[in-house]
């Protein structure tokens, strides 16, 4: 098993990761809350819904920091 495997397989469920993975035509990286995990791979619940990965696409995982808080917005002065 690869260490990005070890990560996904010891984080707790809820944990915001980063997960980058295999796509057609390249790699492509997933930012959001790790929800599910199985046998096959993971899930996780990003900003536009949730993405499904296999293990065997795994290339790196982490855990990454609470997004910052949002700006307040601006009113004409």
């Amino acid at each position: 098993m690869n260490s990005a495997l070890d990560r996904l397989a010891q984080l707790p469920l809820g944990t915001r990761m980063v997960v980058r993975h295999r796509i057609d035509g390249g790699l492509t990286d997933a930012l959001g809350d790790l929800t599910a995990r199985d046998g096959q791979g993971c899930t996780i619940s990003t900003r536009t819904g949730p993405v499904r990965i296999k293990y065997d696409d795994v290339q790196l995982a982490k855990a990454v920091p609470p997004p910052p808080p949002r700006r307040a917005r601006r009113t004409p002065a």
